[in-house]
């Protein structure tokens, strides 16, 4: 194994070494990435190399009288000053670290292996229509496009369903005494595709065998029917049956381009309940989900609220900063999400609307207005994240009222909790495996 193979294999090693994606957003450092670029930590090992050193060298081929013989094993070289050899105490500083740079999509990518997600974008808007397969067929067009194929096929069918025995029913014709009428009836009840006209031929041609038999019966005791398909494997087919009515067309189908478009509500309580430990947990949780939903979609616009016991909207580098000392009333958060949302029709956009907070809310807030608006807003997915590291305040009931009035089981409303980081993947697999269908 040359040079070349060692380098190549330290750098696939450094890939591998990257943080596994589900510890980065638990506890890496999300500050170092950006809305379109994802930077995840590799810890740095410099490759192997070699080095010339030039010092006591008398020449080419030159030893110092100390230069081992062909065969003898090389020592480690004398230390030198500053080389990591001299006393100390142990270091207290980290490694060196570089990053491993990762689009939206490749995070999406690697999120949906990470955590066994499997979340498949609707596409909305129409964005161009183009002709695909010829797998529709009409009952007009050039000629050129007719199928022939199919219209045999048609013919064939019908060919063996009007074919009969035709021996046996002149059999039938020879009873003594029978008339064309008793056969034609007789043959109605043996579901035999024949004609009265045809039963008028036949009864005509073996007029001078009539008497042979006294009965139908007769003729079914003794005479044998062959089956259709043993008649045509013998004899084979000498003509089928063609219609204008077994004509068809192909024609291409025509396919719609739908382009995803997403947008995104954040909602994040910024009263003075919710502290540093609090807002580092809705960071961690909103801001892969961005990521995610970026990579996952055409085009995705996002949208952040914040809130106290009023709402409004902030650019995205003020959102995790943000503390107000007001109360809190969560509603004021989507009334405003309903309006911002009129922008996005739900005819053309999938839409999210996530919100987070410590569960605390003004009395009867979340029974009397969030919930009725949570029902009457259009969205893909209303997810809602608490955050309580030190445990479930008295009147931290929000979540707890949302899980009680929608269910366990509902396929357009998330509720999760977080109380450490540990809890942050397992979050975000629960919001994003929960969306069902979508409506298109």
């Amino acid at each position: 194994m040359g040079l070349r193979d060692d380098v190549e294999r330290f750098q696939s090693v450094g890939e591998e070494r990257r943080e596994d994606l589900a510890d980065f957003i638990q506890y890496g450092d999300l500050g170092q990435s950006g809305a379109t670029e994802i930077n995840v930590p590799v810890k740095i090992v410099d490759p192997p190399e070699f080095e010339y050193d030039r010092r006591d060298q008398g020449g080419v081929g030159q030893g110092d009288g100390d230069t081992p013989d062909v065969g003898q094993p090389v020592g480690p070289p004398q230390s030198q000053p500053g080389d990591g050899d001299e006393e100390g105490e142990p270091g207290e500083e980290g490694g060196d670290h570089e990053y491993y740079e990762m689009d939206p999509e490749e995070f999406a990518q690697e999120l949906d292996e990470e955590l066994g997600l499997d979340l498949d974008p609707k596409g909305k808007t129409v964005v161009e229509e183009t002709e695909g397969p010829f797998t529709d067929l009409t009952r007009s067009g050039p000629n050129s496009t007719l199928d022939v194929e199919r219209m045999f096929r048609e013919g064939l069918k019908r060919k063996v369903a009007m074919a009969f025995d035709e021996d046996f029913v002149r059999e039938v014709c020879t009873v003594a005494g029978i008339t064309p009428r008793e056969v034609f009836e007789w043959a109605r009840e043996e579901r035999l595709p024949v004609s009265m006209a045809w039963i008028e031929r036949a009864h005509e041609d073996v007029a001078d065998e009539r008497g042979r038999w006294e009965s139908i019966a007769d003729v079914e005791a003794s005479v044998e029917r062959e089956p259709i398909s043993q008649r045509i494997r013998r004899d084979g087919i000498d003509h089928v049956p063609l219609r204008r009515e077994d004509e068809r067309y192909r024609h291409p189908e025509i396919v719609e381009e739908r382009e995803k478009n997403v947008v995104v509500v954040n909602i994040r309580d910024v009263s003075g309940s919710m502290r540093e430990t609090k807002r580092e947990l809705v960071e961690r949780v909103f801001t892969p989900l961005d990521w995610y939903l970026t990579g996952k979609y055409d085009t995705a616009e996002f949208v952040y609220i914040a809130h106290d016991a009023e709402a409004w909207e902030v650019e995205r580098a003020d959102f995790f900063g943000i503390r107000s000392g007001g109360g809190t009333k969560i509603s004021s958060a989507y009334e405003l999400a309903d309006e911002v949302l009129s922008e996005y029709p739900w005819n053309d956009w999938n839409r999210y609307v996530f919100a987070a907070g410590d569960s605390e809310n003004s009395s009867n807030d979340t029974s009397e207005r969030v919930i009725p608006m949570m029902e009457e807003i259009d969205a893909n997915l209303h997810a809602y994240v608490e955050t309580q590291p030190s445990g479930n305040a008295i009147n931290a009931t929000h979540a707890e009222e949302l899980e009680k009035h929608f269910g366990a089981d509902a396929d357009d409303v998330a509720v999760t909790y977080v109380n450490s980081s540990d809890d942050v993947a397992d979050a975000i697999y629960d919001i994003l495996s929960t969306e069902g269908e979508t409506d298109e």
